[in-house]
C-alpha cells in the first residue's frame, strides 16, 4: 500500500479484475487514525439500549409469519390442482426459508447478548430458536464469539479462513478456473456447507486434532464451555427426535416438504451472507505480525440484499457496525451505521452489487490470499499457472 494506506498504480490495475465496470478501492491497512472509543462516541447512546419488548416484537412478528405460511402449506396448498402445487410449494419453501433466516438472526443476537439485558433470557430464547433450526446454540455461540475476536486473522479466525496458494489442493486450478467447477463448488457450499462446518469444521480454523461443534471435548472449547456444548447437543437431539416422530406419523416426505427444504434455504442464506461479508477483493487479511482487533473487525463488507435486508433484520447491510459492537440490537444498527460512516471514512466498506452477481464474482476472484508489497498483509488473488 502507498502512504496512508492508499492505492498504488499496481493495486488499481489489480482491482480492475472484478468484471466490466467493476473497480474496488482496497481497504487501508495502516492503523486507523481513530479508536474504538471514538467510534462509539459518534453513535447515539440509545443505540446500545436493549429492549426485551422490542426484541420479542420482532421475534413474534417472524413467528406469526412462519405459522401463517405453515398453515398455508398444511391446509391450502394440498387443495390446489396439481399443476398449481408445482409452483406453490417452491414459493412456500423460498418465503418460509427467508423468514426462518430472520428467526436465525434473532437467535444469533441472543448469542451476542443483544436480545435483552438478561443473559439467562437470551440463552433460553437462543437455545430454543437455534435448536428448532438444528443449530447447537452454545457450541456455535462460543466459536462465533472467537470469530468476532479474531476477524481477519489468518491464524485465529474461525470461519471462511482463506488459504494461501501453496496450501491449495492440487486440483484447485481445475475447479476454480472453469465455470462448471465454480458452479459445482458453490452448489456444495450452499447446500451442505453449513452442516459440514458444524460437523467437520470445513472452511474453519485449523486445529491440532479433529474439531466438531457437537463434541464437548472438541479443541474449539475450553473446560468451562463443555457442559453447555452438551446442553446444545440435547437441544438438537430433542428436535431431531420430534422430527422423527412427525415423519413416523405423517411420512418422511411430509417433513421434507414442510420443514427440511425451508431449513436448507436457511442454511444456504447463512453460508452466503457470511461468505459475502468476509470475502471481497477489497478486504485484507493479516498474519500475526500485522493483525490487530480493530483492523480485523473493519475487514468486513456491508452488502445490499434489497427487500431481504429487512427480512434478515439488516445483518446484511450493517455488518461492519455489528463487528464493532456485537451486543448492539439489530433495530439500532442502521442508525449506528449512518453515525459511524463519517468516522470510518475509507475504512468503511459497502458493495451494492446484487448478491447473485457478487457471489459469482467472488467465487471467481477470491480463490486464495497472498502478500504483495507489505509483509503480513494478504490480498485475494486467482492467478494460476496453466495446468
Amino acid at each position: 500500500m502507498g502512504a496512508g494506506g492508499r492505492m498504488t498504480e499496481k493495486e488499481r490495475e489489480l482491482l480492475g479484475r472484478g468484471g466490466a465496470g467493476a473497480t474496488f478501492q482496497r481497504s487501508p491497512t495502516d492503523k486507523p487514525p481513530f479508536t474504538l472509543a471514538q467510534i462509539k462516541k459518534a453513535i447515539p447512546p440509545h443505540c446500545f439500549e436493549r429492549s426485551v419488548i422490542k426484541s420479542f416484537s420482532y421475534l413474534v412478528h417472524d413467528l406469526v409469519i412462519v405459522a401463517t405460511l405453515l398453515y398455508a402449506a398444511l391446509v391450502w396448498i394440498p387443495t390446489l390442482p396439481s399443476v398449481l402445487q408445482l409452483g406453490a410449494w417452491p414459493l412456500y419453501w423460498v418465503v418460509q426459508g427467508c423468514v426462518m433466516t430472520g428467526v436465525w438472526v434473532i437467535a444469533h443476537e441472543c448469542g451476542h447478548h443483544a436480545f435483552s439485558d438478561s443473559s439467562l433470557l437470551d440463552d433460553i430464547v437462543g437455545l430454543v430458536l437455534h435448536s428448532w433450526l438444528l443449530v447447537p446454540y452454545f457450541s456455535w455461540k462460543y466459536s462465533h464469539r472467537r470469530h468476532h475476536s479474531n476477524t481477519g486473522s489468518l491464524e485465529r479466525d474461525e470461519v471462511f479462513v482463506p488459504k494461501q496458494k501453496e496450501a491449495l489442493a492440487w486440483y484447485a486450478p481445475y475447479i476454480y478456473s472453469n465455470p462448471v467447477g465454480r458452479l459445482g463448488l458453490l452448489a456444495v457450499q450452499l447446500t451442505i456447507g453449513w452442516p459440514m462446518y458444524l460437523s467437520l469444521n470445513t472452511c474453519g480454523r485449523p486445529y491440532p486434532r479433529f474439531a466438531c461443534h457437537f463434541d464437548p471435548y472438541s479443541p474449539i472449547y475450553n473446560d468451562r464451555e463443555r457442559a453447555q456444548v452438551f446442553i446444545s447437543d440435547v437441544g438438537v437431539l430433542a428436535v431431531s427426535l420430534a422430527l422423527f416422530k412427525l415423519a413416523s406419523s405423517f411420512g418422511f416426505w411430509w417433513v421434507v416438504r414442510v420443514y427440511a427444504v425451508p431449513l436448507l434455504i436457511v442454511n444456504a442464506w447463512l453460508v452466503l451472507i457470511t461468505y459475502l461479508q468476509h470475502t471481497h477483493p477489497a478486504l485484507p487479511h493479516y498474519d500475526s505480525t500485522e493483525w490487530d482487533w480493530l483492523r480485523g473487525a473493519l475487514a468486513t463488507m456491508d452488502r445490499d440484499y434489497g427487500i431481504l435486508n429487512r427480512v434478515f433484520h439488516n445483518i446484511t447491510d450493517t455488518h461492519v457496525a455489528h463487528h464493532l459492537f456485537s451486543n448492539m440490537p439489530h433495530y439500532h444498527a442502521m442508525e449506528a451505521t449512518k453515525a459511524i460512516k463519517p468516522i470510518l471514512g475509507e475504512y468503511y466498506h459497502f458493495d451494492a452489487t446484487p448478491f447473485a452477481k457478487a457471489t459469482w464474482r467472488e467465487a471467481k476472484e477470491c480463490i486464495y490470499v497472498e502478500p504483495e508489497d507489505r509483509k503480513g498483509v494478504f490480498w485475494y488473488s486467482n492467478k494460476f499457472s496453466a495446468p
